[in-house]
C-alpha cells in the first residue's frame, strides 16, 4: 500500500511540475531556443527529435508550434554562426612571412620559457600572437596598432580551446614595434576607460595589492604574479581575479545604493544599473562569463522594470541563448562552464542553506555568504576536477573568510575607476582604502594554499558522488535534518580525502589496514594502471618538457617533473602513484622543475636530489619552500652518488664536482643530472638536456632504454654515441606542435639507423615500458 501510495505521490510531482512549465511558455520557448542552439552544430539528427518532443510542453497548439520552432530556428542559428566565425581569409597565407599591422585585443600574458602571448586582430580575424624571450613587447595597451613581424602558422594543439573564441592562427612574431596608432569609435573609448582604470588601480599601492585589485575589478589578472596566481587556484579562490556574475551583483547593488541616495525614481535607478552592466561588460573583456553574467544581470533587470518579480531561471535561460546565439562554441569555454555551473547551483542549493542556518542562529550576512559560497563550490567542483584533474579541500573556508572583504575591495575599486575618468587625484582615498580588504584577501589565499590538501588530485567520480551527496543532504526534506545532513556531508569529505592520493588523510590511510579498501576503491579505477609486479618504467605525457617515472611495485622514483601547470599529478595518480621514495629535479628550467612544487605539495615525498646547482629563480624558490613546508630533506648530487629505493639503484653519473665561480650563467642543460638506472636487469640512462658534448666524456656501456636528450634536439655527437649505448629502446620526451621544431629529423633517423624502437611521448602519450621474459613490453596511453 505504501508502495502505491509512494508512486501516487510521485506522479502527481511530476504532473505539477508539467503544470507549472505549461503555465510560463517564455521559460519553455527559451529553453527550446537554447536546446537548439546547443544541439544544432554537435548532434544535428537530436533537432528533429527534440522539435517532437519539447512540444509535448505546450498547453495550446499555436505555443506548440512555437516550440518546435524555436528548437530548429536555434540550430539554424547555431550553424550560421558557426559558419561565419570558422570562415577565415588565413589558411592560404598560413606557412608563410606576415609582415603586417595588428590591433592588440587583449593583455599578453607570460608563459614558460620567457613566452608571451596575446590574441590580436589582423587582416580582420582573431590570430594568438605569441612573442619569445628575445622580442621585446612594446607595449600592453588594448587597443594598440602594432607593426609586427614574423610568420602565420596553425594554431598549435596546446591551444586548440583559443578556438572556442575565434581564434584562427598562430603569428610567432621576430620583431614588434607600437606604432602610436589606437583604434577609434566606440571600441577605442572603452580601451581609453579600460586604460585609465588600468593606472588608476595601480596608483598609491604596492604592486601586489594593484595587481590583484585590477583582477578583482576588471577581471584583468594578467598583472598577477606567478606565486599569487598559484596561491588563489590552491584555495580555491581564482574565481575572485575573472570577471563572472559576482561583478555585475556587486556593480549592481553599488548602482542602485547611489542611485538611492540620490533619491531617484526606482525606475531610473534600474534603468542606471543596465546602462553600467552595458558598460562594464565590455570594459571586463567581454568574454563568454562575463557575457552571460551582464545579460542575466539586465534581464533581472528588465523584469522588475516590468513590475514582475525577477524570474531568476528564465534571466539565465536567457542568458544562456543570447551567449550562444553568439558564439555557439562559448560552451566549450570553461570559464562559461563553470559561471554556468555556479549559477545554477546557487539557484538550486543557497537559498535553502541559507534559511537553515538563519534558522539555527546564525547572523543573515554571514549565512548568505557561507550559503553563496557553499553552492558555488559544489557546483564548480566537478567542473575543477574533471579539466584540472584537482579539487581544492579549503575552497569553502577561503572563500567564506574572503567573503566579508570581497565587497568592500570591488566596490572601492569600482567608484575609483569611475573618478579615475576625471582624474587620478579624486581616486586615490578609493584606491588607498581598498588595498586594506585587498591585502586581506591576498592573506587567506597565501594562508589557505599552505594548508595539507589545499590541491588534492581527487578521480572526478569521487567529486561528483561528494557533491552529489551533499547537495541531496541540503534538497532532499529527508536530509535536512542536521544529523543527517552533518553526517552525509561527512562521509561525503572523509571518502574524497581517503581516495585522493595526494592527501594527508589518503597517505595515512595508505599505512593503516583499510590501505587495500582505498587501494581498491581509487587506485585501480579503470582508468588508471594497477601498482607493477616489478619494474616499470614510464615517459609522462606532459607536454613540452621531461617526467621520468620508475617504479618496482609501491617504490617509486620521479626524474623531472615536467612545466608549471602541466598535468605531472594527473600523470602520476593514472600510474598509481600514492607516494614518491625519491624526486630528482635534474636541473633549472621549467619544462624539468616546473611541477616540483605541486609535487612536493600533493605527494609525500622521501627525499629530493636538487640538480638545480644554485640557480635562483621562481621554480626554485617554490620548490625549496613548498619542501621546508613539508619537511623533506633536499640534497645535491654529485658524480659517484649511488640512492638506492628497494630494488631500485640510481647511479648519478654527472656533473663532477662542486659548481665553482666559472659556472656562473653557464648553461643550466651543460650541469644537468646524467643518471643510470638499474633494476630487474634493466639498464636505463636519463641523461635530462645533457647532449653529446657532456655524455661523449662519461663511462658508459650499453643500456636498454635511453631517455633522449633534450627532447629530441639537434645534436650532432648522438650516432656516435649510440654505436656505445646500442639501446634498445629510445623515448623522447616532446610536447604536440611544440615551437622549437623538436625532435630534429636528423635526430628520429640516428635513432633508428642505430635500431632502437623509438617512442615519442608527443605521437604515443605516456609510454610504459616493463621487461618480460627478457624482452621490453611498451604499452602506449595516448
Amino acid at each position: 500500500m505504501s508502495g502505491a501510495v509512494s508512486d501516487s505521490a510521485a506522479r502527481s510531482r511530476v504532473h505539477a511540475a508539467l503544470r507549472e512549465l505549461r503555465a510560463r511558455p517564455w521559460h519553455t520557448g527559451t529553453a527550446a531556443l537554447v536546446a537548439g542552439l546547443l544541439l544544432g552544430p554537435r548532434a544535428p539528427l537530436a533537432v528533429p527529435l527534440a522539435a517532437l518532443a519539447l512540444p509535448a510542453l505546450g498547453s495550446r497548439a499555436a505555443v506548440r508550434l512555437a516550440l518546435a520552432g524555436a528548437v530548429v530556428a536555434g540550430a539554424l542559428v547555431a550553424q550560421a554562426r558557426l559558419e561565419a566565425i570558422d570562415a577565415t581569409r588565413l589558411a592560404p597565407r598560413i606557412g608563410h612571412a606576415v609582415r603586417e599591422r595588428v590591433l592588440l585585443l587583449d593583455a599578453p600574458r607570460a608563459r614558460a620559457f620567457g613566452v608571451q602571448v596575446a590574441t590580436v586582430r589582423l587582416d580582420g580575424e582573431r590570430v594568438l600572437l605569441r612573442a619569445g624571450r628575445g622580442v621585446r613587447w612594446p607595449t600592453e595597451r588594448v587597443g594598440a596598432v602594432l607593426a609586427a613581424r614574423g610568420g602565420l602558422e596553425p594554431l598549435p594543439a596546446s591551444d586548440a580551446w583559443q578556438r572556442a573564441r575565434g581564434v584562427h592562427a598562430q603569428l610567432r612574431a621576430d620583431a614588434l614595434a607600437d606604432t602610436g596608432a589606437r583604434r577609434g569609435g566606440v571600441a577605442g573609448l572603452v580601451d581609453g576607460v579600460r586604460a585609465r582604470a588600468q593606472t588608476v588601480l595601480r596608483t598609491g599601492v604596492p604592486s601586489p595589492e594593484a595587481a590583484l585589485l585590477r583582477g578583482m575589478a576588471l577581471g584583468d589578472d594578467a598583472a598577477l604574479a606567478d606565486r599569487t596566481r598559484d596561491e588563489f587556484r590552491a584555495s580555491g579562490l581564482s574565481h575572485l581575479v575573472a570577471a563572472s556574475g559576482q561583478n555585475v551583483m556587486l556593480l549592481a547593488a553599488l548602482v542602485l545604493a547611489v542611485a538611492a541616495i540620490l533619491g531617484l525614481a526606482l525606475r531610473t535607478r534600474l534603468a542606471l544599473v543596465v546602462v553600467a552592466i552595458a558598460l562594464y561588460v565590455p570594459l571586463a573583456g567581454g568574454g563568454p562569463s562575463i557575457q552571460r553574467a551582464g545579460v542575466m544581470g539586465a534581464a533581472a533587470v528588465v523584469a522588475v522594470l516590468a513590475g514582475r518579480p525577477a524570474a531568476r531561471w528564465h534571466a539565465l535561460l536567457l542568458a544562456t541563448a543570447v551567449t550562444l546565439a553568439l558564439n555557439p562554441r562559448a560552451v566549450e569555454d570553461v570559464g562559461w562552464q563553470l559561471s554556468f555551473a555556479a549559477v545554477v547551483a546557487i539557484l538550486l542549493l543557497a537559498g535553502r542553506v541559507r534559511d537553515g542556518l538563519v534558522r539555527r542562529g546564525l547572523p543573515r550576512g554571514l549565512a548568505e555568504a557561507t550559503a553563496l559560497t557553499g553552492a558555488a563550490t559544489l557546483g564548480t567542483a566537478p567542473l575543477i576536477a574533471a579539466h584540472f584533474g584537482q579539487a581544492s579541500l579549503v575552497s569553502l573556508p577561503a572563500n567564506v573568510l574572503a567573503a566579508p572583504a570581497v565587497a568592500p575591495a570591488m566596490w572601492l575599486a569600482m567608484i575609483a575607476v569611475a573618478l579615475g575618468q576625471l582624474g587620478t587625484a579624486l581616486a586615490a582615498p578609493f584606491v588607498a582604502l581598498a588595498a586594506f580588504p585587498v591585502a586581506y584577501v591576498m592573506w587567506i589565499a597565501h594562508v589557505a594554499s599552505g594548508v595539507p590538501g589545499a590541491r588534492a588530485s581527487v578521480p572526478v567520480g569521487v567529486v561528483v558522488a561528494a557533491c552529489a551527496a551533499a547537495a541531496l543532504a541540503v534538497m532532499v526534506p529527508r536530509a535536512r535534518t542536521p544529523i543527517a545532513a552533518g553526517a552525509v556531508a561527512a562521509l561525503s569529505l572523509v571518502v574524497a580525502l581517503a581516495l585522493a592520493p595526494n592527501s594527508a588523510l589518503g597517505a595515512w590511510l595508505a599505512r593503516t589496514p583499510v590501505a587495500g579498501l582505498a587501494a581498491l576503491l581509487s587506485g585501480a579505477s579503470a582508468a588508471g594502471l594497477a601498482t607493477p609486479a616489478g619494474l616499470r618504467i614510464t615517459f609522462l605525457d606532459v607536454g613540452q618538457g621531461d617526467a621520468t617515472l620508475i617504479q618496482w611495485r609501491r617504490s617509486a622514483i620521479l626524474v623531472d617533473t615536467g612545466p608549471p601547470d602541466g598535468p605531472i599529478l594527473t600523470r602520476l595518480r593514472h600510474a598509481g602513484v600514492r607516494r614518491l621514495d625519491l624526486l630528482v629535479i635534474t636541473h633549472a628550467q621549467a619544462d624539468h622543475d616546473g611541477g616540483a612544487a605541486a609535487v612536493l605539495g600533493a605527494l609525500p615525498v622521501g627525499l629530493v636530489i636538487d640538480g638545480r646547482d644554485g640557480v635562483r629563480d621562481v621554480s626554485g624558490r617554490r620548490m625549496a619552500a613548498q619542501a621546508a613546508r613539508r619537511r623533506v630533506r633536499v640534497m645535491a648530487a654529485r658524480a659517484g652518488e649511488v640512492l638506492r629505493v628497494g630494488a631500485l639503484v640510481l647511479r648519478v653519473l654527472w656533473p663532477a664536482g662542486a659548481r665553482g665561480p666559472a659556472d656562473a650563467g653557464a648553461d643550466p642543460n651543460q650541469r644537468a643530472i646524467v643518471a643510470e638506472a638499474d633494476a630487474g636487469g634493466v639498464r636505463t640512462l636519463l641523461t635530462a638536456d645533457a647532449e653529446s658534448d657532456v655524455l661523449a666524456g662519461l663511462e658508459l656501456g650499453a643500456v636498454d632504454v635511453l631517455k633522449v636528450s633534450h627532447h629530441g634536439s639537434a645534436d650532432p655527437g648522438l650516432p656516435a654515441l649510440l654505436q656505445r649505448l646500442r639501446p634498445r629502446l629510445a623515448a623522447i620526451e616532446v610536447g604536440r606542435h611544440n615551437v622549437y621544431g623538436h625532435p630534429a629529423g636528423a635526430t628520429v633517423r640516428a635513432l633508428l639507423a642505430a635500431g632502437a624502437a623509438l617512442v615519442r611521448t608527443d605521437r604515443d602519450g605516456s609510454v610504459s615500458v616493463e621487461p618480460a621474459a627478457g624482452r621490453l613490453r611498451i604499452h602506449a596511453h595516448a
